[in-house]
């Protein structure tokens, strides 16, 4: 709803998001002019129901090919007289540090002219009209990024110049987010310089520049989630290593830090002006992995003490810690309710709102899991 209300079009990535769409439409938030733009791998029911938004009347429904297969399905099914926008996703050569070259999503290099060429150019029913990529790495000032930028305008010239309907372009893998409280990031240099060099690709291949469609999911959504932990007690296991012990996981409630080694804006919510500390943070679960120790700068980890400084009230309360920009994934791979690793609970979900004159809301959306919805989903309890 936040998003739609600043006049966006929308991404699916399974057959599930239409359904989303379908209740959307249906309450009036959005409507069938607007663009969906449907990548991912297409399982049956992901191309029964985007074929379903195209006979509906969508019109700006534009499937993205992963797969040469794709094609002949829209030709059975959606009813004859349909125009069908199509777009193509090109397959990205991934960062050095893969373990494979190529991306498994999407169409090789090799085969976009071809498949444009015996599959759509001469079906009446269908016209391409985007060209898409994704870099898993998101947008970054490397020359890894600058090459396959340019590598995927000048295929888009290849293209245009036999197809003219092709006018648009779809930009995947989006900016960054902060993750550190220093600026790490200069916006305005990457954005101009993406227009730049695809200003200058098509100068030089003598093709009109392309309309932008970009998918810069974490920069949307990234600084709208925080995580908040209280610090239960501290353990120092040697002469050098303190541990503060956190009030839930990090492997399941920002499952990224495990697996990807992500860092976060951490800041200490309160006891600002007592003595800190070098310091490891550890989760409740049995896991060797569920703990936090470094920053993204200066990899160490430092937060005030838990006893009340010399020239402060004692108050009672624990040392908070807050993880900032948490909006993006940790939610969606963690999965809200459920199961968890250790059987560590969901921790109740607050938002956080600014009224039209101002004011700071709060309400919540959802208390900390209870254990009698574990013993229903493990089936102690009917």
């Amino acid at each position: 709803d936040e998003a739609l209300k600043n006049d966006v079009h929308l991404e699916t990535s399974s057959w599930f998001d239409i359904s989303i769409i379908r209740s959307l439409y249906e309450q009036g938030k959005f409507g069938k002019e607007k663009y969906i733009i449907c990548n991912g791998f297409k399982t049956e029911d992901y191309k029964r129901d985007i074929t379903a938004l195209l006979n509906d009347g969508f019109a700006n429904c534009l499937p993205i090919l992963d797969s040469p297969n794709e094609v002949e399905y829209y030709h059975e099914h959606v009813q004859a007289g349909k125009k069908v926008k199509l777009g193509l996703r090109l397959a990205s050569d991934e960062e050095p540090r893969f373990q494979f070259y190529t991306s498994r999503l999407g169409i090789r290099y090799a085969d976009a002219v071809p498949l444009y060429e015996q599959r759509i150019k001469d079906d009446p029913r269908f016209e391409l009209t985007m060209l898409h990529y994704f870099i898993s790495s998101g947008i970054k000032d490397t020359s890894y990024y600058w090459t396959e930028l340019s590598r995927f305008i000048h295929k888009y010239c290849e293209l245009r110049k036999i197809c003219p309907s092709l006018t648009t372009i779809d930009i995947g893998g989006g900016l960054p987010i902060q993750t550190s409280i220093q600026q790490e990031f200069d916006y305005p240099y990457m954005v101009a310089e993406i227009l730049r060099t695809i200003q200058r690709i098509c100068a030089e291949e003598g093709v009109p520049e392309p309309n932008i469609f970009t998918e810069f999911g974490i920069f949307t959504v990234g600084e709208s989630g925080a995580t908040i932990y209280s610090i239960l007690d501290e353990k120092l296991q040697n002469d050098k290593e303190l541990w503060y012990m956190i009030d839930g996981s990090f492997i399941t409630n920002l499952p990224d830090t495990w697996a990807l080694n992500q860092r976060f804006i951490m800041l200490a919510l309160n006891g600002w002006s007592r003595p800190y500390r070098k310091i490891q943070l550890g989760g409740l679960t049995c896991d060797s992995q569920d703990y936090y120790n470094s920053e993204k700068h200066i990899y160490q980890t430092f937060l005030p003490q838990l006893q009340a400084a010399r020239n402060e009230e004692a108050t009672g309360q624990p040392l908070y810690v807050g993880f900032f920009h948490t909006g993006a994934y940790q939610e969606s791979l963690s999965g809200y309710g459920g199961l968890k690793h250790c059987l560590i609970p969901a921790p109740k979900h607050v938002i956080l709102d600014r009224a039209e004159d101002g004011t700071l809301t709060d309400w919540v959306f959802a208390p900390k899991q209870e254990a009698e919805s574990m013993l229903k989903i493990l089936g102690y309890t009917a």
